[in-house]
């Protein structure tokens, strides 16, 4: 008897008549009309060619075909009953590893502080965060998520606008008292903590060179967390993202966001990775702190 290409539905709707013995119950059970049940083994009927069931004034029951079906379709059902259990349990529980790519600075300030939280959610989840963001394709799978300042122009990528993070100059207090300034020339008398000509392209470095051009440098770095280290030590002056800032009491603000700059943050995937309960698990913790940040 070929049943190779029976329709699970199909399958269920038999079992239960089987068991039941009515199409009434069978109707109630799966919520259908009774109608709709006798359409159902009809079909299957003609599906096999083969008369499963007798039917009685007392009920339906089976014939030895339908006796031989009766086996084949609970070994389909306890498979497809196993495969539900685990894939139910996995979207409760999602497990395995997400690589996420991200700029460093957003890995430290950002992402990390917030991962016990994450793990007690998530025990099952291990995360993998890849910070040298430069060499990190999406496109070849290099990382399953990644969360950047610079749009990708890659058509086949999943790529969602979460945010935007805006930068301002800061310094510590301490600096600020230290080298007092008038509110009309707040950087009078004050220094910066520049970056190294070689990250010139950077959206920080490109501002302060366009628009103070001639500002004396107290110190070259090649790294924000240097830059935070200066600003800490009583230095200078530097042009820091706010929510990284926001962290220090020790620091304040000299020029606010709106006369400095933001960029857009974006959540980036791979289009078959949407589906993925772990995945998007990351994704949606990543906005639940990117909004906490006050970034989206």
């Amino acid at each position: 008897m070929a049943v190779n290409n029976m329709d699970w539905n199909d399958l269920r709707f038999f079992l239960s008549v089987a068991r039941t013995h009515s199409l009434t119950k069978t109707a109630s059970e799966l919520n259908v009309s009774q109608s709709t049940v006798s359409r159902r083994i009809e079909a299957i009927e003609a599906s096999l060619r083969t008369h499963l069931f007798v039917r009685h004034q007392t009920g339906y029951f089976l014939t030895d075909a339908g006796q031989d079906v009766v086996k084949y379709a609970e070994e389909v059902e306890e498979k497809v009953l196993l495969l539900e259990s685990n894939i139910s349990g996995s979207d409760l529980r999602p497990a395995g590893t997400v690589r996420l790519a991200t700029p460093v600075t957003l890995a430290s300030h950002l992402i990390i502080p917030a991962l016990p939280r994450f793990y007690s959610r998530y025990p099952d989840i291990t995360l993998q965060i890849i910070t040298g963001v430069n060499t990190i394709s999406i496109s070849r799978h290099d990382a399953d998520l990644a969360l950047r300042l610079v749009r990708p122009k890659q058509h086949t990528l999943k790529i969602r606008k979460v945010g935007r993070m805006p930068s301002a100059v800061y310094g510590s207090k301490t600096y600020l008292r230290q080298h007092i300034a008038p509110e009309t020339a707040p950087l009078a008398g004050r220094r910066f903590i520049t970056w190294d000509s070689s990250y010139s392209h950077l959206p920080s470095s490109t501002w302060l060179n366009e628009t103070y051009p001639n500002i004396p440098s107290a110190l070259v770095t090649t790294s924000v967390v240097s830059q935070i280290a200066a600003v800490k030590a009583n230095l200078g002056l530097a042009v820091l993202p706010c929510y990284i800032a926001s962290q220090h009491p020790e620091m304040a603000e000299v020029i606010p966001t709106e006369n400095v700059f933001a960029e857009d943050l974006w959540l980036v995937s791979h289009a078959d990775m949407i589906a993925s309960t772990r995945v998007r698990a990351v994704t949606d913790f990543l906005a639940e702190i990117i909004t906490e940040a006050r970034l989206a």
